[in-house]
């Protein structure tokens, strides 16, 4: 309770010198950086509301330096980092020239170690890039479609376990896209409140109505299936075309897995349809890397739509969706991703292949199956150790996504800088993308995280936790002293 009030008190006088030094920006006593209306336009209508800028101009710019810091190497276990200097508070930075060599990356999606510029993929990839070249600069309905792509999906397929999968160059636009294709008005969306951008944007998008349950909440979702049937559509109370259920497999804020079977047990009774974003948990997830549905032991046709990306554990770019092969058919037509986006790059599409068919051990390696138990063992190791040190963590013990408690204002910005004097690259998240009192700290892990670099940075970690009196946790686990980091195997997690 004491840390919760500090924080909103934090946020108060924050808030407070906002508005001070808005007014003395206003009488021109202090100089104003922020964008403003150009002086011929001043009777226009304004192009921008000045007020939604207001956490950005006096919050964020303090502590900008946490983020976008740019980096000069592969995204792997450890990376370089430009050096930058700001003199005017943030709002402009200069490159001093140096380089800043071996910052252990704490940050990256890069779950199984895949972005990497050396390893299995770089003789593919660059046989491809040279038959190929780099873009197709056309659509898959038009000039774009090549071999690689239809051997992409059929292998995409195979690893997921269902009937037909369609490919897409970008991610975020998979979701926004394609919810839009498969609801419409006269639709309801059931959708988790803490679920992507990409999902809520995608949800708009349609023209739905659209409901929010509680996080990972059955007991919410339950009553919103019921009041659907039984009451329908607002006014007219006909029965609902469509109900779209939208989850996440992991969380990528909260570190949370879904409740994929009572997800799953509402749906069927409740005759609806179920949309998974597995975009953090497909290869991050599962003995074989197939996912959250698999880390359940479920069946893949239970899912209706099955999404991800190939941005984090494929060390790639793009998206996906699974399922029937009527769906894809229909998507194939009437998905604005699939008919207007220019195609997949061929040796991004190869970078796919080829990762892929090491996770499923197809190259006749087990390397894939190695760096999944490796990622599994990290995670349980680097969560446990946090918990024996104090630090209050949020998530799933076998998800790879660690949220460590900040909870203040304050100590967003100076948990970054001072991770970074100890060279260790951290992401710090902060309000509006997390609740106003629950800031935090990110930390993804990667199958490239030897034992050796997660104990530098744990112990990085208890100095910085001891320095901004981050250790909020009254129940501290005893350390296993009796257990070695070899033994701490997947097989015995399972249950």
């Amino acid at each position: 309770m004491l840390v919760a009030v500090l924080t909103y008190v934090g946020y108060g006088i924050l808030t407070l010198f906002g508005y001070l030094r808005d007014f003395l920006r206003y009488w021109k006593i202090e100089k104003c950086h922020n964008a403003t209306e150009r002086e011929e336009q001043r009777d226009f209508v304004p192009l921008y509301q000045d007020f939604e800028n207001f956490y950005t101009r006096n919050l964020y710019m303090r502590i900008r330096d946490s983020w976008n810091r740019p980096i000069c190497s592969v995204p792997g276990g450890k990376v370089d980092l430009l050096e930058r200097v700001s003199h005017d508070y943030n709002w402009t930075f200069t490159y001093t020239g140096k380089v800043i060599k071996d910052i252990i990356n704490m940050g990256s999606y890069n779950y199984l170690g895949f972005a990497e510029n050396a390893g299995p993929s770089k003789i593919p990839v660059t046989k491809v890039l040279s038959q190929y070249g780099c873009g197709m600069c056309s659509t898959r309905q038009e000039m774009g479609n090549v071999d690689k792509h239809e051997e992409l999906e059929t292998l995409l397929a195979r690893y997921l376990g269902v009937e037909s999968a369609l490919a897409y160059g970008m991610g975020f636009a998979t979701n926004s896209m394609n919810i839009p294709a498969l609801v419409g008005k006269g639709c309801l969306i059931l959708s988790d409140e803490l679920n992507h951008a990409s999902l809520v944007l995608g949800a708009r998008l349609s023209g739905a109505t659209i409901r929010i349950f509680k996080h990972n909440n059955m007991q919410s979702l339950e009553k919103l299936l019921k009041d659907a049937i039984v009451y329908g559509q607002p006014r007219t109370h006909r029965p609902w075309k469509k109900i779209l259920i939208i989850v996440e497999g992991i969380y990528s804020m909260e570190g949370s897995i879904v409740r994929l079977p009572e997800v799953i047990a509402l749906k069927k009774k409740y005759k609806s349809y179920l949309y998974l974003d597995e975009a953090h948990s497909i290869g991050a997830l599962g003995p074989n890397g197939r996912g959250v549905v698999e880390y359940f032991g479920l069946d893949p046709e239970d899912v209706d739509i099955m999404m991800g990306t190939f941005t984090k554990s494929f060390g790639a770019a793009g998206g996906y969706i699974g399922g029937k092969k009527e769906l894809i058919d229909y998507l194939r037509v009437h998905s604005h991703s699939a008919v207007y986006a220019t195609s997949l790059s061929p040796p991004v599409v190869q970078q796919i292949i080829t990762t892929m068919k090491c996770i499923m051990g197809e190259d006749g390696t087990t390397l894939g199956k190695q760096r999944i138990q490796q990622l599994a063992e990290n995670t349980r190791y680097f969560r446990r150790r946090l918990k024996e040190l104090g630090f209050i963590i949020y998530g799933n013990e076998d998800s790879p996504v660690v949220p460590l408690m900040l909870y203040m204002p304050a100590k967003i910005g100076a948990f970054g800088r001072e991770m970074l004097k100890r060279h260790i690259g951290v992401v710090v998240v902060g309000f509006p993308a997390t609740p106003i009192i629950e800031s935090r700290a990110r930390i993804c892990l990667s199958a490239i995280h030897t034992k050796e670099i997660l104990d530098i940075a744990l112990k990085k970690i208890d100095e910085v936790g001891d320095l901004l009196m981050l250790k909020y946790s009254r129940h501290r686990q005893v350390p296993l002293l009796d257990r070695p980091f070899d033994e701490t195997t997947y097989e015995e997690t399972e249950d």
